[in-house]
C-alpha cells in the first residue's frame, strides 16, 4: 500500500450551469492520512467524486493509483437490502453455503475465489467497527442512520483498498461508534482522504489539505497544527499590512508636502522674476523649467504612492476573512440557583415501547448551567429536549403530531422562556428574508438596532434581505440564533439539537462565538466532543437505557 496515491493533473471542472469549481488544479497524494477542510460550498464532495469517477473533469485528468474505496455522504442504498449485500459478499456466501450443502458446482468454486474465509474477515470488520450484534441477512430498514454509516465504511473496508475516501463519515454516528471509526482509521497504512468537520478526526490526520479559491495547499500535522500555522500566517500578513498602512500614509504624506514646497516655491519665483525685472522670454523660461522640475517631483511620488498601494493590496490579499460573531446578550441573564425547568417522573412512549425506564427519569436544570446530553443513537435525547421544551404535555397525555403514546409526570418551567433549536432550524419562516424574521422575534427593537446586531451575526447590507430559504446550513443557523437570542423576550434556557450536523468549521466556530456570549442557560445534545469542550459545558448527562445520569467530562 506504500505506493498508493492520488494524481490530480491540471484538472477543471464546472457545473452545468457554467459555474467553476476547479480551474487548473494539480497535485499528487501518496500514502498517509490527509483530512480535506474548506467551508461548505468549496468542492471538497466534488473534489471526491471526481477522483472516485463519479464526475467527469471538464479539463485535466485525477485517478486512483490501486483500488479504490469511496464513502459518500448519502449513501445510494435502498432499505430492503441485507447487510451482506451492502457488504457485497451475498453472492460469495450463497456459494459457500450451496459448497457446504454438497452442491460443488464449478460457477460456486468461480464465485468464492480466494474469499473462503470472507464470513470471518466480515464478522471482524463489523465487530471493529462496534456492529458485532448484527448479523447478515438483517435488513437495512431496521438499522439507525449511524449503523448504515458505519455499515457503508466495513463495505469499502472488506475490499482491502488503496486508496480510500471518506466524505463525513462521522456524521449520524453517536460517540461510541466514533470512537471506532477513530480507532480503525487510526491503523490505516494506506492513501486515506476524508472530508470531514470533526476536529477530533481532523486531530488523528497526518496532514491537512486546504481548499480555497479551488486550489488545495498542504500543510504537515493534524488540525490542531494547522490551526497554528494559520495563526501564525494571519499575525505575519496583519504585521505586514499595517507595515503597509504606514508606508502608504507616508508616501502621501510626502507627496502632499512636495507639492506644497512646490507650490510656495513656484509662488516665490514668480515674484522674484517680476520685481527682478528680467527679459521676459528669460523669465518664461525659468518658470518653465520650474513647473517641469514640480511636475517630475509630483510624479515621482504619484509613483511611490501607487507601489505602496500595490504593496498594501498584496499584503491584504494574505489576510483571511475571519468572520467571527461578537456579541453581547445583557437579556440573557439568568440568576445563580434560578430554577428553570423542574422534571419528576417524566414518562413518554413510542407506540408500545417506553422511552424511560422505571417510573421516568427526573431532571433540574438551575441557573446558568450549561449542559452537554449525550447517549447512544436512539435514547431518546430529542425526545427530552421536546419535553423540557413543551412540545409532550403530561397534562394532556399526549404528544401531538407525532403519534407518540401516553406521558406522564410532573414538569414545572420558568416563565416559559425557553428556545429549541431541532436538527431542522425549522424557527423561521424560509419565504421570508433574514430582517423580516428579526423583526418577527423583536418587533420592538429600533430598526438600526436590528440591523446592527444582524451586522453583528454576520448579515451586513443585503445579506441580510436574502429568503432565509436560500440560505446555506450555516447560514440559516446563524439567522436563527441571531432571531432566538435577540427575541423578546430574550430566551434563558436554550435547548440545541446536534446544532453542528452540517456544519463547516468556519460556522460551527461561529456557533461557539454566539454560545459563548449567551449568558443563559442551555442544553446541547451532540457528540462533537471538541465542540462541547469549547463552549464551556460544565454539567454533564447520559441518556442511555432509560436512564439519565451524571457523569464527568469526557478525555478528548
Amino acid at each position: 500500500m506504500s505506493d498508493a496515491s492520488v494524481i490530480c493533473s491540471h484538472l477543471s471542472f464546472s457545473w452545468p450551469d457554467g459555474t467553476p469549481v476547479f480551474k487548473d488544479l494539480s497535485f499528487a497524494l501518496g500514502g498517509g492520512r490527509t483530512g480535506l477542510v474548506a467551508p461548505n460550498g468549496s468542492g471538497k464532495s466534488t473534489l471526491l467524486k471526481l477522483i472516485a469517477g463519479e464526475l467527469r473533469p471538464g479539463a485535466g485528468s485525477v485517478s486512483a493509483v490501486g483500488t479504490l474505496g469511496y464513502l459518500p455522504q448519502a449513501l445510494p442504498l435502498t432499505a430492503d437490502l441485507t447487510v451482506a449485500e451492502v457488504l457485497g459478499v451475498a453472492a460469495v456466501i450463497r456459494a459457500l453455503d450451496a459448497v457446504e450443502s454438497g452442491d460443488v458446482s464449478e460457477e460456486h468454486f468461480a464465485t468464492i475465489g480466494d474469499d473462503w474465509d470472507i464470513e470471518e474477515r466480515t464478522r471482524a470488520q463489523l465487530d471493529r467497527l462496534g456492529l458485532d450484534g448484527l448479523t447478515l441477512d438483517r435488513s437495512l430498514s431496521t438499522l439507525s442512520g449511524g449503523q448504515i454509516v458505519s455499515l457503508g465504511l466495513a463495505a469499502q473496508l472488506l475490499k482491502q483498498p488503496d486508496v480510500l475516501l471518506l466524505d463525513e463519515p462521522t456524521n449520524n454516528l453517536d460517540l461510541d461508534a466514533r470512537h471506532k471509526l477513530y480507532d480503525v482509521l487510526g491503523d490505516w497504512s494506506g492513501c486515506l482522504l476524508v472530508v470531514s468537520h470533526d476536529r477530533a478526526l481532523l486531530d488523528r490526520m497526518e496532514r491537512i489539505a486546504e481548499l480555497e479559491s479551488g486550489q488545495l495547499r498542504f500543510y504537515g500535522g493534524n488540525f490542531t497544527e494547522y490551526e497554528a500555522a494559520v495563526q501564525a500566517e494571519q499575525e505575519v500578513a496583519e504585521k505586514n499590512v499595517r507595515s503597509a498602512e504606514q508606508e502608504l500614509k507616508r508616501e502621501k504624506r510626502e507627496m502632499q508636502q512636495a507639492r506644497e514646497r512646490a507650490e510656495r516655491r513656484a509662488s516665490n519665483a514668480a515674484r522674484n522674476l517680476k520685481n527682478a525685472g528680467l527679459p521676459r522670454i528669460f523669465a518664461g523660461n525659468m518658470k518653465r523649467g520650474a513647473q517641469e522640475a514640480a511636475g517630475r517631483s509630483g510624479q515621482m511620488h504619484a509613483s511611490r504612492v501607487s507601489e505602496a498601494k500595490a504593496r498594501l493590496d498584496e499584503a491584504g490579499r494574505a489576510l483571511r476573512d475571519e468572520q467571527r460573531i461578537t456579541l453581547d446578550l445583557p437579556d440573557t441573564d439568568v440568576p445563580a440557583g434560578r430554577t428553570l425547568f423542574l422534571g419528576e417522573g417524566m414518562r413518554v412512549q413510542h407506540g408500545e415501547r417506553p422511552v424511560f425506564a422505571g417510573e421516568g427519569v427526573d431532571l433540574t436544570i438551575r441557573g446558568p448551567e450549561r449542559i452537554a446530553l449525550t447517549g447512544p443513537n436512539g435514547a431518546g435525547k430529542t425526545t427530552l429536549l421536546r419535553l423540557i421544551n413543551g412540545d409532550l404535555r403530561p397534562d394532556e397525555g399526549t404528544h401531538e403530531g407525532t403519534g407518540d403514546g401516553p406521558v406522564g409526570g410532573r414538569i414545572k418551567r420558568a416563565d416559559g422562556r425557553i428556545a429549541y433549536l431541532s436538527q431542522r432550524l425549522d424557527l423561521l419562516d424560509l419565504d421570508r428574508s433574514v430582517a423580516e424574521n428579526f423583526t418577527a422575534f423583536a418587533p420592538h427593537r429600533p430598526e438600526a438596532e436590528r440591523m446592527n446586531l444582524l451586522a453583528r451575526f454576520l448579515f451586513r447590507g443585503s445579506r441580510a434581505h436574502l429568503p432565509v430559504g436560500v440560505l446555506s446550513g450555516g447560514e440559516r443557523l446563524r439567522a436563527t440564533l441571531a432571531c432566538v437570542l435577540c427575541a423578546e423576550p430574550a430566551p434563558q434556557l436554550l435547548l440545541l439539537d446536534e446544532p453542528t450536523n452540517n456544519l463547516d468549521l468556519v460556522s460551527a466556530g461561529q456557533l461557539e462565538s454566539a454560545l459563548g456570549s449567551y449568558r443563559g442557560a442551555f442544553m446541547v445534545v451532540s457528540h462533537d466532543e471538541r465542540f462541547l469542550a469549547r463552549i464551556g459545558v460544565n454539567r454533564w448527562l447520559r441518556l442511555a437505557d432509560g436512564e439519565l445520569r451524571e457523569t464527568g467530562a469526557p478525555q478528548v
